[in-house]
């Protein structure tokens, strides 16, 4: 979990008491915004597999904030538990407000080996959850008169990266999915808006990829030399989220510290 600098950074009181949803929120970036929401009083759900994780997130948090974040354990992939999951969600919270599909899998593949069965799979664990999940909440949304819905999507299709073929066919579909269900939700004062994240320092980079030579890369591609973290992405989101983005909906966000 990352030392949340509370004095450093912009506080939203619109966010004070909001009921958030988090995708994939138990690691990496969506344990960030996770504990963003929760330092801004938000009452903050999260939904992740990685139940030891999102346990010690939920419980270190728990003291220090208002509302303390509440774990569900749950497989986005079965789209029946995932329904099951968002309604015991607004059971505890109430109907969720602002909405945030992080969830993802950035799992390395050749694309000469990639199989249908392989192909479906990727797209069940980083593209179709984020519909359903949108779907589930909207009626809530709708009664409330407004709502914020961020989808996670990735500077990887823009580069365009390699090695992960099927991951970048699932990220770019997110900003198409964004950019329609913006123009479906907006009449119901519902936004909805992307954010690509470029090379985020997480555990899981650091555990899997993170070399001299890759840091080098990333350094040299970059306009801004500086390892991006985490919190990035999260401060962000906060915006997002918050009633002064009110006027936001249906855009790309970058968060790539300048890739050239």
């Amino acid at each position: 979990m990352e030392t949340q600098k509370e004095d450093w950074f912009a506080r939203y009181p619109s966010l004070r008491g909001r009921t958030v949803l988090v995708t994939g929120g138990g690691s990496g970036i969506g344990a960030s915004i996770v504990e963003h929401f929760a330092y801004q009083g938000a009452r903050t759900v999260f939904l992740d597999v990685a139940e030891q994780a999102a346990k010690s997130l939920a419980a270190a948090l728990a003291t220090r904030v208002e509302y303390a974040p509440v774990f569900l354990h749950c497989d986005l992939t079965n789209i029946q538990a995932l329904q099951a999951a968002i309604k015991k969600a607004e059971e505890l919270v109430g109907p969720i407000e602002v909405l945030v599909n992080n969830a993802a899998n950035d799992e390395r593949h050749k694309w000469d080996e990639v199989t249908p069965a392989y192909w479906d799979r990727m797209m069940d664990v980083n593209l179709r959850h984020q519909f359903f999940t949108m779907q589930a909440v909207a009626p809530g949304m709708k009664s409330h008169g407004k709502g914020s819905m961020i989808n996670l999507s990735s500077i990887s299709w823009m580069v365009p990266s390699t090695g992960l073929p099927v991951y970048v066919t699932a990220k770019a579909g997110i900003v198409g999915l964004t950019r329609t269900m913006s123009r479906e939700l907006g009449p119901f004062g519902i936004r909805v808006n992307c954010v690509l994240p470029g090379a985020i320092l997480t555990e899981k980079q650091v555990r899997l990829w993170w070399t001299s030579e890759y840091r080098e890369k990333i350094m040299t591609s970059q306009s801004i030399r500086r390892q991006l973290m985490p919190a990035d992405v999260a401060r962000l989101v906060l915006f997002l989220a918050s009633d002064d983005s009110s006027a936001i909906t249906g855009q790309s966000h970058i968060v790539d510290g300048g890739w050239v």
